[in-house]
């Protein structure tokens, strides 16, 4: 007889996302149940460095800001590729949520009144800060925004924001078990009960039955192996039981790379860095941004400042070194006091893992993947398409607010603000629908997934071995499905990962002890993860355009005639391949355009908006979209941004 649980609601994850859901749902006089894989103040949230965007409009440089502005910096930002309801939601809830943490303890870096110097476009500026907004949440500029938006606690803000969640996590008593992964979902004719939980000290298999179940396990970016700014156990888990279960991913296809990751160990070297006045340099110390891009220079979007630095790769600017070709990012002009104050962690991380000290050395940096734009795809109110009673929020999911490409900052706040929204109707979900489930069903789910294992266990060695495929993959989707990608490159990755498709079934374990085994472990997660790099590549491959982070060199303009569409990829039971499917990427006020920055050639979109929004609800009911709370479009503004495009900032400058 298996172990069988019970809860009101199952949050798999204990990340920001995951937590901030639990709390709005044990608010709301729900037990609530929270896995992790490790404890919860090392989830990958604390490694979030630059800050949290949020319309306040506390400092100079964010004068005049607002959710509208914040709306249309993000849906630009996205390449069009976003749910522009989503976005205005995010847009308007995300002051609140920031000014809820400050309540909860986070210490956010605060204005300072009177002469304060920063650097602007690269120069030194000195701007007077009001004495009315003394002591006011501050501001720092990221990249795509029109005003100084980004919401920080120096250069650690996620460590700030995920002990202070956390703290409420342990102050309402939710119930957190760690050490504990999520390797399927308990469903039924289209209802989620559930998940299987495997013990990672022990390596038994249990059943959680639950009212209402939410997916937070953060992005998949370690299918890139080494190459990703994502902690190893990042590993896609949530996605890969979603997708094995029926539930769509969306815009898989869709990964973001951060400009600076530290070469060659590809840990994260913040965008607040180049928000205060970092410069990025070429192997003849000149930068490029400069002519690249005059307006935004390295405060483009990431897509666009990520292309332009491996063109300067290609082009023969980059920096030779043994561990191949970088660039430079330059801190040194923003002096010691700034940089052992506001990017005190840039600092820290300069020094432990390469060595170096940024107030006097050139910091060595190259793209690397950073972000999963796509994830289980759900509706405005975080429901997964086609499966009542789950959830997904973060970085799991394909919420969509993001579209093609997610400006800094806007990340770490979405896990804050979906957390909050999706939690209430998690709450709302679970107080309307009782736990009528079979135990049957828990148990026959549980042995599925005891037999997987011992499968496993059971398999000759060999002379192949898993970790051997896992960086077969890396590689394919590194050198194959990265910034820059062409039709014969995705082909061969596709071809490429399909083989090791194949080869894993073939592979067997070095060792194979039942209990705490991190081999078999990884075995179980590895079967998602090719999944993934595969829906990914082939996503990649079909989208024959360029949007956002999808860079096509053989398709290099952006259709809005043909792919103004958010790409489904589903995997059938059974099935040797995936299935892509396509549907509209929701209603659209904002009219597709200019970003701003970046290249501007494009396909315009053929039929009239008033014809395109007509189709919107039912074509994305065809695919799965179940119904919401409020009607689909009834929290667009429709028409503000008409009346809230950016002015002159002023600077009071001396």
């Amino acid at each position: 007889m298996q172990a069988i649980e019970t809860t009101d609601v199952l949050v798999i994850g204990a990340g920001l996302a995951g937590e901030r859901c639990a709390i709005e749902a044990a608010g709301a006089g729900l037990g609530v149940k929270l896995l992790s894989v490790v404890p919860p103040r090392r989830s990958h949230s604390c490694a979030a460095q630059g800050g949290m965007q949020a319309a306040l409009g506390n400092c100079v440089k964010a004068e005049g800001d607002g959710p509208t502005l914040h709306f249309l910096d993000t849906v630009r930002g996205s390449d069009w590729g976003a749910d522009q309801e989503v976005a205005q939601i995010f847009a308007e809830e995300a002051p609140v949520a920031v000014r809820e943490l400050a309540h909860w303890g986070v210490p956010w870096t605060r204005v300072r009144p009177g002469k304060n110097t920063y650097f602007v476009k690269g120069e030194p500026v000195e701007i007077e800060e009001k004495d009315e907004n003394a002591g006011l949440i501050m501001h720092r500029n990221f990249g795509g925004t029109a005003k100084w938006r980004a919401c920080y606690a120096a250069a650690g803000t996620g460590h700030a924001v995920l002990y202070a969640v956390d703290g409420e996590v342990v102050r309402l008593g939710i119930d957190v078990q760690d050490r504990a992964e999520a390797v399927a979902l308990i469903h039924e004719s289209g209802r989620c009960w559930g998940a299987v939980v495997r013990c990672l000290r022990t390596g038994r298999m249990s059943a959680v039955l639950a009212r209402a179940t939410v997916i937070a396990t953060g992005g998949h970016g370690r299918i890139y192996g080494t190459y990703t700014t994502n902690a190893t156990i990042n590993e896609g888990t949530g996605a890969a039981i979603a997708l094995r279960a029926g539930v769509p991913l969306g815009n898989m296809e869709a990964v973001q790379f951060h400009p600076t990751g530290l070469w060659p160990s590809g840990i994260l070297v913040t965008e607040g860095c180049r928000g205060d006045g970092g410069h990025l340099l070429n192997r003849r110390l000149e930068r490029f941004l400069v002519d690249l891009e005059p307006e935004k220079q390295e405060l483009a979007s990431r897509d666009v400042v990520s292309r332009h630095m491996m063109q300067q790769i290609k082009d023969g600017q980059g920096v030779d070194s043994a561990v191949g070709e970088h660039l430079w990012l330059d801190l040194r002009h923003l002096g010691e006091r700034h940089l052992r104050t506001k990017l005190l962690e840039v600092t820290e991380i300069c020094r432990d893992f390469a060595g170096l000290d940024p107030a006097r050395d050139l910091i060595p940096v190259r793209p690397t993947q950073h972000y999963s734009m796509g994830g289980i795809r759900v509706n405005k109110d975080g429901e997964a398409y086609g499966m009542r009673g789950l959830f997904a929020v973060g970085e799991a999911s394909c919420w969509d607010m993001h579209g093609f490409n997610r400006l800094g900052g806007n990340s770490l706040a979405e896990t804050i603000v979906a957390g909050r929204v999706v939690g209430q109707r998690v709450a709302d979900f679970a107080h309307a629908n009782g736990l009528d489930v079979e135990v049957g069903l828990a148990q026959e789910c549980v042995q599925d997934e005891e037999r997987r294992v011992q499968g496993w266990l059971a398999r000759p060695g060999c002379t192949d071995s898993i970790y051997a495929i896992r960086d077969a993959m890396a590689e394919t989707l590194a050198g194959k499905v990265g910034v820059f990608r062409s039709g014969p490159e995705l082909e061969s990755a596709v071809d490429e990962i399909r083989q090791q498709i194949v080869r894993l079934d073939r592979v067997g374990l070095r060792g194979s002890p039942g209990g705490m085994n991190p081999e078999l472990t990884f075995a179980l997660r590895l079967e998602g993860m090719l999944r993934l790099a595969l829906v990914t590549a082939l996503g990649a491959l079909e989208r024959t355009e360029s949007r956002g982070a999808h860079c096509r060199t053989d398709h290099p303009r952006r259709d809005d005639q043909s792919w103004l569409n958010r790409t489904l990829a589903r995997w059938p039971e059974g099935a040797p391949a995936p299935e892509l499917h396509y549907e509209p990427v929701g209603l659209i006020d904002l009219p597709p355009g200019d970003r701003g920055y970046g290249q501007s050639d494009r396909r315009e979109l053929a039929e009239p908006l008033e014809s395109y929004n007509a189709s919107v609800v039912e074509g994305q009911r065809k695919q799965g979209a179940l119904p919401t709370v409020e009607p689909v479009g009834s929290r667009l503004d429709w028409g503000a941004w008409r009346h809230a495009e950016p002015g002159p900032t002023p600077d009071r400058s001396e």
